[in-house]
């Protein structure tokens, strides 16, 4: 009889210590969930969008930040080492970094945003560059869009970003370092040019989509399909595109568990 007291007792002690850990997840996600763009806010800067955001666990690694002032638009879609709780406060961090950068007005270019980025990141987790320290950090894609000359800057952290003009996907590539420390010295991120037409469509994504296991042989969606489900879509309107990536690979991922936090982000945006 006693042990079963004890064993009644260690179950109760369990599930309450379960309840109160599960409960704390919730709550983190709620902040970073206040963390995040408002789709009132995210509509109101670009009208013509969509966002497919669908972490893997309750809290996400992947983050996505927009800003607007006057006639220039950032927007940022990130993906922080790890997943779950490790990976949503690396991405509380972004977002509290580059809230800090955009107040502070030295923005003169996309590079300068990742530079000052991964300076504050390498900071605030102590890396110096020893070989056992840890190597966490960001993956981003990250362009500014200038509406009175249609000119898009992008800088990317081992990210790119796809433009499709006319049928034809048009790849920017980022460089090859994360926001953090690199196995090499770090150096300045390089900032590409880009001058948008009035119907190119613009998409910055993490990994996740494409590294999805599913389809008959549980292998890969990989980056070949991925750009092709892009250039099929394009005679659908940019919110009708968002619920089309959804299903495809809802299809794809079948009875396969979601092996990462998956982000893909596509707008319009050319003109006032």
């Amino acid at each position: 009889m006693e042990i079963d007291t004890a064993s009644n007792w260690n179950d109760e002690l369990a599930s309450r210590q379960q309840k109160e850990l599960t409960d704390s997840i919730y709550y983190a996600s709620y902040i970073q969930s206040a963390l995040l763009p408002t789709h009132e806010e995210w509509n109101r800067i670009l009208p013509e969008s969509f966002i497919f955001y669908h972490p893997r666990d309750v809290v996400s690694g992947d983050f996505y930040w927009i800003k607007k002032n006057r006639n220039t638009i950032i927007v940022v879609v990130a993906d922080c080492t790890g997943h779950g709780v490790p990976g949503a406060f690396m991405s509380i961090l972004g977002i509290s970094f580059l809230n800090e950068i955009y107040s502070k007005g030295n923005i003169p270019s996309a590079k300068s945003i990742l530079n000052q980025l991964r300076e504050k990141v390498m900071k605030a987790l102590r890396q110096t560059g020893d070989i056992d320290e840890p190597k966490d950090g960001m993956d981003i894609a990250l362009c500014m869009i200038d509406l009175n000359t249609n000119t898009l800057q992008f800088a990317g952290a081992n990210n790119p970003i796809y433009i499709i003009r006319n049928q034809e996907l048009i790849e920017i590539k980022g460089d090859s370092m994360p926001i953090g420390v690199a196995l090499e010295q770090e150096k300045t991120f390089t900032n590409h040019e880009f001058t948008l037409s009035p119907n190119d469509t613009v998409y910055l994504f993490t990994d996740g989509y494409p590294d999805q296991f599913g389809g008959e042989g549980g292998k890969k969606f990989k980056y070949p399909n991925f750009r092709n489900l892009l250039q099929r879509i394009q005679q659908y309107p940019v919110a009708r595109q968002g619920e089309k990536i959804e299903s495809v690979l809802k299809k794809w991922k079948g009875d396969y568990r979601q092996v990462d936090d998956i982000l893909v982000i596509g707008f319009k945006c050319s003109g006032k």
